[in-house]
């Protein structure tokens, strides 16, 4: 029997799904006070986590490592797909991450707050995904058949109409309404405007990567099984180990089932800004805000236990250590990398939307998730995590970071406008016309002609409508 060393290529799907990438998305698209809610449950239940009270008295020792810690440096960037291996130096990459610091600015000469601006009513489902809607720039039949789509959904995000009643009643061919449908099904929430829970749970698997893998396999063929824990079946049938189907098991487990729950008919709450910009002499500072945003560190009594190795802990002890401390690291960097990336995101937003910032919204201009995604070089399902249920405080109001980005609205002559500018100048055209013979949407429209803006009458209805103001006769 001859042995002999050779080397072969061999091509396989895996499944890259790690702990510190799920946390890094999760802490992403979650707002100021669910994230405070996600790190004081962390808090209960890790031990190696610990608050910085201010009685300590325990900052960082310089400003640069206050930095350092804060928003990576400049010069190192972090991507929420970078990895934390389980083989590295555990001591010196705890004393790197011992405390989260914070980004410091220059108080004086900031504007004052006005707190009563501090409401707002939560976003509907259906005003999320026509926001998408138009950032895609449909055609009037694209806009018509997503309207549909949108108009036909359940609370949970599924579509509530068959595919023949959508085509008969958007009068288009089926492959048209089949091409709108699918570029509405990579909307966020991931899954929505699904037919049915297994293409809800498929999109969302495609999303993460994860198609022609054993996670989809087991949702379209075996989820009957999968409602009953009935594992050995699924195993059986798919021919695959157990520990394998308990892996994929646990990421569809991650998997919303119903996309449409996080939106609800709250009434007004009030919210507190993710971060500021201020007018500062000519120039304009931003600041994230970091009141009551608890300060985390690793415990010193854990990294101490984990430093005497051997000696002093046992095996499953310091595995047990090893798990703690590596969670309450994952989540420290992800709080970080949140941060950094609402910064950068906002700073591109200051750039392409100086004018609003000096001038006010009539000034808005056009602006899509591309545009940001390109300047800040991420993806622009990031940036649309980042922009939703995120609040900037301005020198001209509160607004969601969602705001700032606007369909186009073409002129006769030069560039385009934002759709929010004309509903501002709407609104004020109906602010100052006279109460016994207010504007007819036909009027407003010949007005707006008459400034050089180019828009449809129905248009104009639709802007009345969605800023809640009564057409003319209702108007009297």
């Amino acid at each position: 029997m001859t042995l002999k060393l050779t080397q072969e290529l061999k091509l396989s799907q895996q499944m890259v799904m790690t702990p510190q990438l799920q946390m890094a998305i999760k802490l992403l698209q979650l707002s100021r006070m669910e994230l405070m809610d996600t790190i004081y449950q962390e808090l209960e239940k890790n031990p190696a986590l610990e608050e910085i009270l201010d009685s300590e008295g325990n900052e960082p020792e310089s400003p640069e490592t206050e930095i350092e810690t804060t928003a990576e440096s400049s010069t190192k960037e972090i991507t929420i797909e970078e990895k934390i291996r389980d083989d590295f130096d555990w001591s010196n990459y705890l004393d790197e991450y011992s405390s989260t610091g914070r980004i410091n600015f220059e108080s004086e000469g900031k504007d004052s707050i006005d707190f009563d601006s501090f409401l707002t009513r939560k976003e509907s489902l259906k005003e999320h995904l026509l926001w998408q809607l138009l950032m895609i720039h449909p055609t009037p039949e694209e806009e018509k058949i997503g309207s549909l789509i949108i108009g036909n959904l359940n609370k949970d995000g599924y579509l509530d109409i068959s595919d023949e009643d959508l085509t008969s009643m958007s009068g288009s061919v089926p492959q048209k309404v089949e091409q709108v449908l699918s570029e509405m099904q990579t909307f966020d929430p991931a899954g929505v405007c699904a037919r049915n829970l297994n293409e809800c749970l498929l999109i969302q698997a495609d999303n993460l990567g994860l198609s022609d893998t054993l996670v989809t396999r087991i949702i379209t063929d075996h989820l009957n099984h999968l409602e009953i824990k009935n594992y050995k079946a699924i195993s059986r049938a798919l021919k695959v180990g157990l520990e394998e189907i308990h892996s994929a098991v646990d990421v569809i487990k991650g998997l919303e089932p119903k996309p449409g729950r996080e939106f609800n008919d709250e009434e007004n709450r009030y919210i507190v800004p993710d971060i500021y910009v201020y007018k500062m002499e000519n120039d304009f500072v931003i600041m994230l805000n970091d009141d009551g945003m608890p300060k985390l560190r690793i415990s010193a009594y854990y990294k101490s236990a984990l430093r005497r190795g051997e000696e002093g802990v046992s095996g499953k002890t310091k595995e047990y250590i090893q798990e703690k401390l590596r969670s309450a690291s994952w989540l420290i960097k992800s709080i970080h990398q949140r941060q950094k990336t609402i910064y950068r995101v906002m700073e591109s937003l200051l750039r392409f939307q100086r004018d609003f910032f000096e001038n006010g919204i009539a000034h808005l201009r056009p602006l899509v998730l591309r545009d940001v995604a390109e300047d800040i070089e991420m993806h622009e399902s990031t940036i649309s995590r980042v922009t939703t249920n995120k609040y900037a405080y301005t020198p001209q109001g509160i607004f969601e970071l969602k705001f700032f980005f606007n369909s186009s609205i073409d002129r006769f002559h030069g560039e385009a406008i934002a759709s929010a500018s004309v509903q501002e100048k709407i609104r004020k055209i109906i602010e100052t016309e006279s109460f016994e013979k207010p504007y007819s949407d036909s009027k407003i429209t010949t007005l707006l002609k008459e400034a050089n803006i180019n828009i449809a009458r129905r248009t104009v209805a639709k802007y009345r409508e969605s800023m809640k103001i009564l057409s003319s006769s209702k108007r009297k």
